[in-house]
């Protein structure tokens, strides 16, 4: 069950951060190399508890749906949005929100367990855990520059 920490300085208040990171709308052009689109459940604006979003993207080479759930919100602290349905076995979200000054500190926690057993332990090793983490680093970068540039 690999587990993914990334932290990201941000030079804005964390209220900003926090609603971009909740974003569908900036979650799309974040993901737009995968072609991701919210197709089903809260399609468009900030997601709120309880609400659900099913996603379609493309992901070597093969197009899947993902649909996942925010199971807890603190606003402006915390939120976690698990896969309820998609290829994964399971994943579990955590995005948490510090403000230091004038930065916020944006913790993922990204907790997955690949789908096939010892071949989806096999394909984490080899490059599942990378991709996942690349995908992460590249979403923060846009909130990132997004809120940086409303600071601005």
């Amino acid at each position: 069950m690999p587990v993914i920490t990334l932290e990201t300085k941000i030079k804005a208040n964390k209220e900003v951060v926090f609603d971009l990171a909740r974003s569908i709308d900036l979650h799309q052009l974040s993901t737009a190399k995968t072609k991701e689109e919210a197709i089903a459940g809260r399609t468009t604006g900030l997601m709120e508890l309880g609400e659900e979003v099913t996603w379609r993207a493309k992901h070597f080479g093969i197009y899947q749906r993902l649909t996942s759930k925010m199971t807890e919100l603190e606003k402006h602290d915390h939120f976690v949005d698990e896969m309820i349905k998609g290829i994964f076995k399971q994943f579990r979200h955590e995005h948490q929100f510090k403000q230091i000054g004038d930065e916020t500190i944006m913790i993922d926690v990204f907790d997955y367990t690949s789908p096939l057993g010892p071949l989806g332990r096999m394909a984490d090793n080899l490059f599942l855990k990378k991709y996942m983490t690349l995908f992460l680093k590249e979403r923060n970068e846009v909130i990132k520059e997004y809120a940086e540039k409303d600071n601005g």
